[in-house]
């Protein structure tokens, strides 16, 4: 640990770093400019750099963008990324009494000890994931990738899982196009010599999440209201200490959240908010929705705690906890780091240098998040119409630098605009991209496991028992799926 720091405190990291985390926060408290979107979009900025700084800035971005979404959710009443509606919620009702201030300090507080319990956990954990995780075969990986789509799009799709896991098969398919690694045959291509090379999955992350998101939201940008002044901005670590075992809870809730795939910040920021309200003494009960500190507590350690939880099956399996944690997979792969159980074999160190860079990141973003307040209000003046139009050269940049591809630029057209029909058809995107991420390994593993099984019969099928967990796993969330479909349909009936 001692090792990475010392190799973290280069100026050059730090100033990468810092330089991720100012520019998340003000992506962040832009409405409209989710996390998921900056990581998405500034991956692009990270192919020309060496593997540490792109690892430093990728991280600063994630960390710095949880937090930002809550300053245009209290002072405008717009949240900036989803998970931060509950704080919206609370944060400006505390406006309202003049108090937005005190409100903002409170999130900024809350967001620097989610993010310590979240590392916290992630450190002590992941040992013990990476021991168990050694242990999978190709049958297993392949059970892992499949699980990993199938979970993601039951959790992304609410009550129609099975537009989820159609997106996750999608991303699949996206990922096959070009020649097999294996054998060296062309696969979807169609004659045509350009897929050969497959498509980009950097393109398609930018046009699902950038372009997807401009044509979204472009045609209905609402005129926003003046925003009032911030006023005195002081973290109340008071306040915060009268709300520890709140701020505990929720950053526990937030980590196990990040470990599920799929579910993202905004599961547990509203999962936290949720449990906070059942738990919370019936006086701070009746503030809950008008104006509770305690519950912006709940709602930001739990987002910025699942960082840290996001990072445990990203890191140890390779199955992105969310989509942001997909996009770092992404810049890893462009680093030819390939992340899951062998990490640490492949790449010695690399685990104990991202453990110092999120710490690293959050004291910027703790920093960072009090000098920028007041100069972001200022950008809220400015009409997210104008906003979303100057990202689209961003997205052609992006898809252009990884390969320095023109073809590749299309492809983030071709993937934004059937992103956004996706979207209009009421289907999750973040499947998608989860798919693209995850096919080459469920590939490569089928594959050998045929050739394995074919050879050895099914007596070595019925030894690999970690594979029959993952699939009871795979028939529970089936299952589960399906009482939810069932339960809605009954609604509906009544």
């Amino acid at each position: 640990m001692l090792d990475a720091f010392a190799t973290l405190m280069d100026p050059l990291l730090l100033a990468v770093t810092l330089a991720g985390v100012t520019l998340g926060i003000v992506w962040g408290a832009l409405p409209g400019l989710s996390t998921t979107m900056a990581m998405g979009l500034l991956i692009g900025l990270t192919a020309s750099l060496d593997q540490n700084p792109a690892l430093c800035f990728m991280l600063g971005v994630y960390t710095g963008s949880v937090f930002g979404g809550a300053i245009s959710a209290v002072l405008i009443a717009i949240p900036g990324t989803p998970d931060a509606v509950p704080t919206m919620i609370e944060g400006t009702a505390l406006a309202r009494k003049g108090e937005g201030g005190q409100a903002l300090g409170m999130a900024i507080a809350a967001s620097f000890v989610g993010n310590w319990v979240g590392i916290g956990l992630l450190i002590l954990f992941i040992p013990m994931l990476l021991g168990f995780a050694l242990s999978f075969r190709s049958y297993e990986m392949f059970m892992l990738a499949m699980l990993g789509i199938l979970v993601c799009g039951s959790m992304s799709a609410g009550a129609s899982p099975v537009k989820g896991w159609i997106a996750g098969w999608l991303g699949l398919l996206m990922a096959f196009v070009g020649l097999d690694p294996i054998n060296g045959v062309p696969r979807f291509t169609f004659g045509v010599r350009a897929l050969e090379d497959g498509l980009s999955y950097v393109a398609i992350l930018i046009g699902v999440f950038g372009l997807t998101e401009i044509l979204k939201t472009l045609p209905a940008a609402p005129d926003r209201p003046a925003p009032p002044v911030a006023g005195r901005v002081i973290p109340p670590l008071a306040k915060l200490m009268r709300h520890l075992w709140a701020a505990i809870r929720s950053s526990v809730i937030g980590t196990l959240a990040g470990a599920v795939p799929g579910a993202g910040a905004n599961v547990a920021s509203f999962l936290a908010y949720d449990i906070g309200r059942r738990w919370a003494k019936p006086e701070e009960r009746a503030k809950w929705g008008k104006g509770s500190y305690e519950a912006i507590v709940c709602a930001e350690t739990a987002n910025n705690a699942n960082i840290g939880g996001s990072m445990l099956p990203t890191l140890a399996l390779g199955i992105p906890g969310n989509a942001p944690a997909a996009a770092l997979i992404a810049a890893l792969q462009l680093k030819a780091v390939n992340v899951g159980p062998t990490i640490e074999i492949d790449h010695p160190g690399l685990i104990w240098f991202i453990y110092a860079a999120l710490i690293v990141a959050n004291l910027f973003m703790f920093g960072a998040a009090l000098a920028l307040i007041k100069p972001c209000v200022k950008l809220f003046a400015l009409p997210r119409g104008l906003l979303l139009s100057l990202i689209l050269p961003v997205c052609v940049l992006g898809a252009w630098s990884v390969r320095l591809s023109l073809f590749d630029v299309w492809v983030m057209v071709a993937a934004g605009v059937a992103g956004y029909a996706l979207v209009a058809a009421r289907f999750p995107v973040a499947p998608v991209v989860l798919g693209v991420i995850l096919a080459p390994l469920a590939d490569e593993n089928l594959r050998r496991t045929l050739m394995i099984f074919d050879r050895r019969g099914l007596d070595y099928a019925a030894d690999q028992w970690i594979g029959h967990v993952l699939v009871l796993a795979f028939l529970l969330v089936l299952a589960e799926s399906a009482i939810r479909v069932v339960r809605k349909r009954r609604e509906i009936r009544r």
